[in-house]
């Protein structure tokens, strides 16, 4: 007697793929970037800060070393964090004063505002750049531009990059002139106030100032603590304007911190020390945010269902 063998048709529910999976497979180039390009890197600079490796020759263990020749044996440590916290604290404020400031302007209703909108924009993209970096040396040379404006309207023309504090000015400048980024922040979060508040505040008399202050830097606190957070931690790592148009000079004025971890890492191979230089700058962003941070309370405002906190 001959079974008959009954054959079902297979269920395709069954053989669908979870979604999740599929999900996994898109964010893998980013997944192996992040462990390959950054997680991986982080690591060994941290095992490293603990060692003389120098690419050449052979790396030995030394502990705690790198960290405390930094602090109590290289006099350029202390000289280009000082320098630093100078340019940071100088250059971000007047950034992002700048940066409101032609957000409140361009938020007004002009006839083509989005062509002055786009020609404000462009020098964050282009800012960054080493060929920015390098006509802004030939602007502010003696025989620049710059100078060559100040002769015309009668002035005296300014050696900009051999004083100490306006070769400061010179590379901080760089970093005003790329308000773009914040500006179009700004421009969007002004865009988010609500009508009905500037209504109510004519209608009880209040001034432009007294609106802008009462007003408008409440409502967007956020993106205004966003952006004070974002700016500080790019202007603590800045590195190509003073290595292209001042190399750091003159006396070291505008030796930035990235400049002197370059010089330790590529120049005099001291790698071991530069990984340590390098997880101390790490230290004192963190330590910068943090308190940023503690103080967020009275810096934003949040208002949900009528109440702020």
């Amino acid at each position: 007697m001959n079974a008959v063998v009954s054959l079902k048709p297979i269920d395709k529910s069954k053989r669908k793929k979870n979604p999740q999976n599929v999900g996994y497979i898109y964010i893998m180039p980013w997944i192996v970037g992040l462990l390959v390009f950054q997680l991986a890197p982080l690591i060994a600079s941290f095992g490293y800060s603990f060692t003389d490796y120098s690419i050449v020759g052979q790396t030995h263990f030394v502990g705690f070393k790198n960290y405390i020749t930094a602090f109590t044996e290289d006099v350029n440590f202390l000289k280009s964090l000082r320098v630093t916290l100078i340019y940071v604290f100088t250059a971000v404020p007047v950034k992002l004063i700048m940066a409101m400031t032609m957000a409140l302007i361009l938020n007004s209703k002009l006839r083509a505002i989005n062509i002055f909108r786009t020609a404000f924009y462009l020098p964050s993209i282009m800012g960054a750049s080493v060929a920015v970096a390098i006509l802004w040396r030939f602007m502010f040379m003696k025989t620049g531009y710059v100078n060559v404006l100040l002769q015309s309207a009668g002035l005296e023309p300014v050696d900009w990059m051999g004083a100490p504090v306006s070769a400061l000015i010179t590379i901080a400048l760089i970093t005003v002139w790329q308000f773009g980024s914040s500006m179009v922040l700004y421009l969007a979060a002004l865009k988010q106030v609500p009508a009905e508040l500037y209504e109510s505040a004519l209608l009880d008399g209040a001034g432009p100032i007294s609106r802008f202050f009462k007003i408008t830097i409440p409502t967007i606190s956020p993106v205004i603590f966003f952006t004070i957070v974002m700016q500080l931690i790019l202007g603590f790592q800045d590195f190509t304007a003073p290595m292209l148009v001042t190399g750091g000079g003159p006396n070291k004025a505008t030796y930035l911190y990235g400049l002197m971890l370059y010089d330790n890492a590529f120049r005099f191979f001291k790698m071991g020390y530069a990984a340590a230089l390098s997880w101390v700058l790490f230290i004192i962003i963190i330590a910068v945010t943090v308190v940023i941070f503690r103080f967020s309370n009275v810096m934003v405002y949040y208002q949900d269902d009528g109440d702020k906190r």
